[in-house]
C-alpha cells in the first residue's frame, strides 16, 4: 500500500532531521532519484524544515529584519514544496498512463499527491504532539490535553491513509480518474505579482 510506504518514509525523514535538528542541514536523501520514495522523502524533509522555520518566525522578540528573512525563506520553501507535490502527481500520472476510465468514473476533490501532502503534515503533527506528551517540565493538564490530541491525530492518519489507498485503487481500476492542475502561484512570479512587476517600470 502506498500509504504504508509513505508513512514509513515520512517517519524516516523526520527522525533523520531531528538527529541534527538544524534547518540548513543537508538533506542526504537515501533513495534512488527515480523512485517514489525519493520524492516522498524530499517532500517530508521540506515540510520538516519549514515546520521549524515557522517556529522561528513566530518568536515575538524576533528582529524585524530577521522576520523578513525567514518569511522570504518560507515563501521559497512553499514553492519548493508545491513543485515536489506536482512531481509526485507526475509519478502517478505515469503509473496510471493507459488506464481507460470507466463511463461512470468520477474525479476526486484533490489529486493523490495533495492528499499525500496532508499525510506528510500529519506525520509532523504526530511527531511533535508526541514529544509534548513526554515533556517533564509541563503540567499534567498539558500532557493530558496533548495525549488526547495525539489520539485524534493518529486516528486522522489511519483514515487519511485508507482514503489515499482507496483513491489510488479506484484510479487503477478506472472507477476514478485523476487530473492535475498546476498551482500557478502568483506571488512569487515577477510577471504576475503587481508589486514585483511594478518595480520594473
Amino acid at each position: 500500500m502506498i500509504s504504508e510506504i509513505a508513512n514509513k518514509v515520512f517517519q524516516q525523514a523526520i527522525d533523520r532531521y531531528h538527529q541534527h535538528d538544524t534547518i540548513d542541514h543537508p538533506i542526504e536523501n537515501p533513495y534512488d532519484s527515480a523512485s517514489l520514495e525519493h520524492l516522498l522523502y524530499l517532500k517530508c524533509w521540506i515540510d520538516t524544515v519549514q515546520w521549524h522555520m515557522e517556529d522561528v518566525v513566530r518568536d515575538p522578540a524576533i528582529d524585524p529584519k530577521d522576520g523578513l528573512y525567514w518569511k522570504r525563506r518560507i515563501d521559497e520553501s512553499n514553492q519548493f514544496r508545491t513543485d515536489t507535490v506536482e512531481y509526485i502527481d507526475g509519478y502517478f500520472l505515469n503509473r496510471f498512463d493507459g488506464i481507460q476510465p470507466k463511463p461512470h468514473a468520477r474525479i476526486n476533490t484533490e489529486s493523490p499527491a495533495w492528499a499525500i501532502d496532508r499525510l506528510s503534515i500529519l506525520a509532523l503533527k504526530i511527531y511533535h504532539m508526541e514529544r509534548e506528551t513526554l515533556r517533564t517540565d509541563a503540567s499534567t493538564a498539558h500532557i493530558e490535553a496533548c495525549q488526547a490530541k495525539l489520539s485524534i491525530l493518529l486516528e486522522q492518519r489511519r483514515d487519511l491513509s485508507l482514503s489515499i489507498d482507496e483513491l489510488l485503487a479506484d484510479i487503477e481500476s478506472g472507477d476514478r480518474f485523476m487530473k492535475v492542475y498546476k498551482q500557478m502561484k502568483m506571488y512569487n512570479d515577477p510577471s504576475l505579482n503587481p508589486v514585483l512587476y511594478g518595480l520594473q517600470k
